[in-house]
Parts: C-alpha cells; sequence; structure tokens
C-alpha cells in the first residue's frame, strides 16, 4: 500500500510541471489543457479511493482488536463479525448454520451416510419466479394483445420503413433519365457485370458469347454498320434495325439495362475471339483520334 500511495503521490506531482511545460509550448491548445486537467482529476481520484480504502482497513484492525481485548476480559473466545461480502453471500444463499444442521439432517441414512434437506438458495427461487412472471408478460404482450411486434414483424416494418425513404431520397434527387441524347460510357464494376449478363442472355446466340459474331456482326473489330459510339450502339439496341434479326429491345430493357450492355460491347474492342467473323460496314474511329486507314476497302479496291 505505501508503495502504491508513493507512486501516486510521484505521477500526482508530477502532472503540474508537464502542465507548465505543456502550457508554455502551445498556451492556447485547449484540448491538452482539458486532458492535463482530466489526468490529473484521475490520479487525485485514485489516491483519494486508496487512501479510503487504507483508513477502511486501519479502522477495521483496530476495531477488531477491540473485539479480542473485550473479548479477553470477559474470558470468551473471539469470534469475529462476517465480512461485507460474507453477509451478502449468507443472505442471498440463506446458508443453515453448522451447528443448526441437526434441524435439517433427514432421517434416513445409507451405510452411515446421511442427508441434509438443503433448500434451493432464495436467489435461486426469485430468479425462477421472476422468469415466470416475465414470461407471462411476454405471452400477452406478443401474442395475445399483439401490443408489440414480433421479430419477423418489426423486420418488415424496418425493411418496409427503409424502403419508404429511399422512394423519398430518390423522388427528392431523380436521376437524369437516360437516351440517346446523354448516354456515356460507364466503368462501374457491377454496372458492366450488369451488362454482361444481359449480352450473355439475349446478344449471344447471334453474336457469340466472345462477341466474335455468328448471325450478328463481329463486335470486337473496329467496323460497323451503324455507327460505333455509345449513342450509336444505344438506338440499335433499343431500336433494332429493320430487316435484321436485330429486334428492338427498348421496351424489355430498361435505359439503364441499355446503357449497361452498349458499355460491355464497348470493352471487347480489340480482344481475340476465337472465330472472329470478317469485318462489315464502315471502320469507326472515335473523335479526337487519327483515322487509320481502312484496310479493308483497300485489300477490296485491289
Amino acid at each position: 500500500m505505501k508503495r502504491i500511495l508513493i507512486i501516486l503521490l510521484t505521477m500526482a506531482a508530477a502532472l503540474p510541471v508537464a502542465a507548465q511545460d505543456a502550457s508554455g509550448a502551445a498556451s492556447t491548445d485547449i484540448n491538452l489543457l482539458f486532458y492535463i486537467t482530466t489526468g490529473f482529476m484521475f490520479v487525485v481520484a485514485i489516491l483519494v479511493l486508496f487512501v479510503a480504502v487504507y483508513l477502511l482497513q486501519v479502522i477495521n484492525v483496530l476495531a477488531k482488536k477491540v473485539e479480542q481485548e473485550r473479548a479477553a476480559r470477559q474470558g470468551t473466545a473471539y469470534q469475529p463479525e462476517p465480512g461485507f461480502f460474507d453477509k451478502i453471500n449468507n443472505w442471498l444463499n440463506d446458508f443453515v448454520p453448522v451447528e443448526k444442521e441437526t434441524t435439517i439432517l433427514m432421517d434416513h441414512n445409507y451405510d452411515g451416510i446421511q442427508e441434509l434437506d438443503n433448500h434451493l438458495p432464495p436467489w435461486w427461487k426469485w430468479l425462477f419466479y421472476v422468469t415466470i412472471i416475465f414470461s407471462g408478460v411476454y405471452l400477452v404482450a406478443y401474442h395475445i394483445s399483439d401490443s408489440l411486434p414480433l421479430p419477423a414483424s418489426e423486420y418488415d416494418q424496418e425493411v418496409a420503413y427503409a424502403n419508404a425513404q429511399i422512394q423519398k431520397l430518390k423522388a427528392a434527387n431523380p436521376a437524369p433519365a437516360i437516351d440517346e441524347a446523354n448516354v456515356t460510357v460507364t466503368t462501374d464494376v457491377a454496372a458492366l457485370a450488369d451488362g454482361k449478363t444481359t449480352f450473355t442472355s439475349i446478344c449471344a446466340s447471334c453474336h457469340l458469347a466472345d462477341g466474335g459474331g455468328d448471325i450478328g456482326p463481329n463486335l470486337t473489330d473496329q467496323y460497323w454498320k451503324h455507327g460505333g459510339s455509345a449513342t450509336d450502339l444505344f438506338k440499335v439496341v433499343k431500336n433494332g434495325v429493320q430487316g435484321t434479326n436485330m429486334v428492338a429491345w427498348g421496351s424489355s430493357l430498361s435505359p439503364e439495362k441499355i446503357r449497361n450492355v452498349v458499355s460491355y460491347v464497348l470493352t471487347l474492342q480489340g480482344t481475340t475471339p476465337a472465330k472472329a467473323k470478317a469485318p462489315e460496314g464502315d471502320l469507326y474511329t472515335p473523335q479526337g483520334t487519327t483515322t487509320p486507314a481502312d484496310t479493308v476497302k483497300t485489300q477490296a479496291s485491289l
């Protein structure tokens, strides 16, 4: 105890010095001053606590010594009073004293072994009664009167509330509608994955899964029949092409899904499919790049 007190006193004495140094280095740092003050108060509180415990022990020792002297003067054996925690333990368990065990001794014995008729601890019986009362309240509140929702119902209510909040947020901040006039290529991973799923389910039958082309044209080269920009591809997917197998998907796919599949198709540019179909249409060069020579038309003219 003395060592602990010495250490705490040393820490308490060092804090003002640290506070002076800190205030000299940054006198305007309010947070630092707050931390120093809080730390000092914490150390003082611990010091007071240890001193109180120490004084309590001293008082107990003195009281015990007085009781021993009184018992010696009276010629009786000294029996110390049970401590605080012992009293709490005895109160919770209601132990029968050893000298009174004969009152709970059962009449039968087995090979000289006798049994005590100990009762259940009071705390156990109280807990049991509380669970019975709680189960009754729970049954009435959740299953009879429906005063409180069950977990599944509460979950559905929370989901419905969250969806309503989402709809309010969307209504307050509507996203711009996607059409031919403003469509742009997206690089979002989730959007491209959605576009690939759409391409695999409805486009691969004519263009093959790798975009190499079968009934439909090759989508991996730079030649396009109706233009190779995102706007051109959006129009083709949305409106279709009359006289060909390319039907209009505008009534089946949302503008967002059309944008996603168009963006995915453009990622196929420059890939090497297993069976690439010969180029069809005109060479398309994105704006801002140098137009290369059309080798297909050159070879045809030769």
